[in-house]
């Protein structure tokens, strides 16, 4: 059998059945620090398809960062088939400055496919696009809430898409939300690059949440084996199929004070059920922040102060939430470390 050839990006050739870490050139700080975009490729020995795993689109989303750290050091890659390309820090600007966005403010999931001549936004976009989307088959981007806002372990992508649907079902979370395509989102672009992709939605901004790495790495370990990039393997205990959300909504404060919540994140909700008691610090009344439909809280605010029509849960609505709630408290129960267990991954096998 022929010798598979090697993988060229940037002007480098990695031979087949080796990785190499390469450095993408973007534009420079403005003291004149380089900088660059860092780009782990693990070449197979045997042929299959081209997997890129992207995180900190946003930069202050930290849990992808993790997740593919621990995912490169899995033993199972060096049996892998295909090509892996690993961006553990899409938005290096925005890692260094603890912040969502780019320096010119702008939000670079919402620059894609971009150019190479216009913004900075926009040229890095461009950037990710050519030298890393189009040599790809497949695709799962990292994300979490915003600051001060946590997303239960969830997946959202273009479940009307059969084989998007199959990789959905693959990463083993409870809650799928088919989600529609954003106007200069990542996920848009791929989709007309004809990349099938996915998006991972766990923990909050700013935080390291090992129960949503975890579940990360679990995820996209069960992708790649189910697209052939990976052996069938033992994965954690199977639950239940996850459960498509048929919609959701944010349920917002009627008032401005002290948000004191009464759910936790995945707990199953009723309309007109009490969420939280808004709180007025000066007179001390309290007002009730009521579910406006039954379903599971997939999202909440951390935030204890709060302004009247600000987001505090996100409610997503499922035709069977009673069970979705118990399947969550299962998956939670099984990736959860326990009290003072160090911070280490669970092996995967």
């Amino acid at each position: 059998m022929p010798r598979r050839t090697g993988f060229s990006i940037n002007g480098t050739n990695i031979a087949a059945g080796s990785r190499a870490l390469i450095s993408l050139e973007l534009a420079q700080q403005f003291t004149g620090a380089p900088m660059s975009l860092p780009v782990h490729v693990v070449h197979g020995r045997e042929a299959g398809p081209t997997l890129f795993v992207s995180a900190a689109i946003h930069g202050d989303e930290l849990n992808g960062i993790e997740i593919i750290r621990r995912l490169l050091k899995q033993r199972s890659l060096r049996g892998l088939r295909g090509t892996l390309l690993a961006v553990p820090m899409v938005n290096m600007y925005g890692v260094l400055d603890h912040s969502r966005y780019l320096p010119d403010r702008r939000d670079l999931n919402r620059s894609f496919p971009g150019s190479d001549s216009g913004s900075m936004a926009a040229r890095l976009a461009n950037t990710f696009m050519t030298e890393i989307v189009a040599r790809c088959t497949y695709g799962i981007d990292l994300h979490t809430g915003a600051i001060g806002r946590a997303n239960l372990p969830q997946i959202r992508a273009n479940l009307d898409d059969p084989e998007t649907e199959r990789l959905a079902r693959s990463f083993g979370v409870p809650v799928l939300i088919n989600s529609s395509l954003r106007d200069g989102s990542l996920r848009e672009a791929a989709a007309e690059a004809g990349v099938s992709m996915l998006l991972y939605e766990a923990g909050e901004a700013l935080r390291l949440d090992e129960l949503s790495i975890r579940a990360g790495v679990s995820g996209v370990i069960g992708v790649m084996r189910v697209i052939g990039m990976l052996p069938p393997g033992r994965r954690r205990k199977a639950g239940a199929e996850p459960f498509v959300a048929r919609s959701s909504q944010w349920v917002r404060a009627p008032e401005s004070g002290m948000c004191l919540p009464q759910v936790a994140l995945g707990a199953r909700v009723s309309k007109g059920q009490v969420l939280a008691l808004i709180a007025d610090p000066v007179t001390g009344r309290e007002d009730p922040v009521e579910a406006s439909a039954s379903g599971v809280i997939i999202g909440r605010s951390h935030q204890p102060l709060v302004h009247e029509g600000e987001a505090l849960f996100h409610v997503g609505r499922f035709e069977a939430s009673k069970r979705v709630a118990a399947e969550i408290e299962n998956f939670q129960s099984e990736l959860q470390p326990a009290p003072g267990q160090p911070f280490e991954p669970l092996p995967i096998v």
